[in-house]
């Protein structure tokens, strides 16, 4: 890891991690999608689950990102993905990462054209069907983001510190063809580090002290992003608590070569980031001020997110009143 890969403390931005995954997983799940006789196809990234930042890396370290396939529906494959970092001084290694990843394999003669999967071979019959679980219920929650698709992120002049509209934030890029697959497609590691840098932005301006992420909650990717799109990532503030701000982000594509084509929503996921100090210790986290019923709905949504993840580490189904 280098200088150029981390933030003034000196740890690895999400981003860039989250694009380590995403590269492994695609190998790993286009290998397996080629490897029966027919039609050639590289595999697209259509969902991230749940990712947490077990522990930072640091600049110096060496990143070791192992993938493995876990499930295989007709149409998708699920990857699980380890990074590990290893300090090459002391030999010391540390899990830093784990991640599973959703992917489709597409035609590279027709990109609207999803291919069948080869089946993997399990292990174990509980396997196939523990991993058919996961797959129904990834593709429940997908069904479910797409009611947010219309909303967008509006600026507002002069707004007071600690409200959303305060700490809101844009980035706008043009695709080019390094962002791109065979197909002419947008990595999806792409977008993910491209997302995790405005949720950064969103992140500092609200604390004003070293942010760093602690979690990615799923990542839905709606629709492709061709080559030639202008893509603005939007992110705002949703919820504070004691020590986390959860930050919603969007990314909207606009086909500006093809007048045929309208802006279009093209991913969206929920970051979390805490606030550290010098030695690296959180800080407290400025509450957010929500000030519109939008505002305020959200941050409601946010609150049961967080209540519901932290009843899970505790280990419950429900958090308790």
């Amino acid at each position: 890891m280098r200088p150029d890969d981390a933030n003034l403390a000196g740890n690895v931005h999400g981003g860039t991690i989250l694009k380590m995954i995403e590269e492994a997983g695609a190998i790993i799940s286009t290998r397996h999608c080629n490897s029966q006789n027919g039609e050639r196809c590289v595999a697209a990234l259509a969902r991230v689950e749940r990712t947490d930042f077990l522990s930072p890396m640091c600049i110096g370290e060496v990143a070791h990102v192992s993938a493995e396939i876990t499930y295989t529906s007709k149409h998708s494959v699920e990857v699980q993905v380890n990074v590990m970092s290893e300090n090459i001084l002391t030999g010391t290694k540390k899990l830093t990462n784990k991640a599973t990843l959703w992917y489709v394999p597409l035609s590279l003669k027709n990109v609207d054209k999803v291919l069948e999967v080869p089946p993997v071979v399990y292990s174990r019959q509980e396997q196939e069907e523990e991993g058919r679980k996961r797959y129904e219920a990834q593709k429940l929650e997908r069904m479910e983001t797409k009611w947010r698709n219309g909303d967008i992120v509006q600026p507002v002049l002069n707004p007071e510190p600690n409200t959303v509209s305060y700490s809101q934030s844009s980035l706008i890029h043009l695709v080019g063809p390094s962002d791109c697959t065979l197909h002419g497609f947008v990595h999806g590691g792409v977008t993910m580090k491209l997302m995790d840098e405005v949720a950064g932005i969103v992140a500092a301006r609200h604390c004003k002290t070293n942010i760093v992420t602690a979690s990615v909650d799923a990542i839905n990717f709606h629709d492709k992003i061709r080559r030639g799109c202008v893509i603005t990532i939007s992110g705002r503030m949703t919820f504070t608590s004691n020590k986390s701000m959860e930050i919603e982000v969007l990314v909207d594509a606009d086909p500006v070569v093809d007048s045929t084509e309208k802006r279009y929503r093209a991913a969206s996921a929920f970051f979390t980031y805490v606030s550290l100090n010098q030695e690296g210790s959180p800080l407290p986290v400025p509450q957010l001020v929500p000030e519109t019923e939008d505002e305020k709905k959200r941050f409601e949504e946010g609150k049961g997110r967080y209540l519901q993840m932290k009843a899970k580490r505790q280990g419950r189904a429900e958090p308790q009143p």
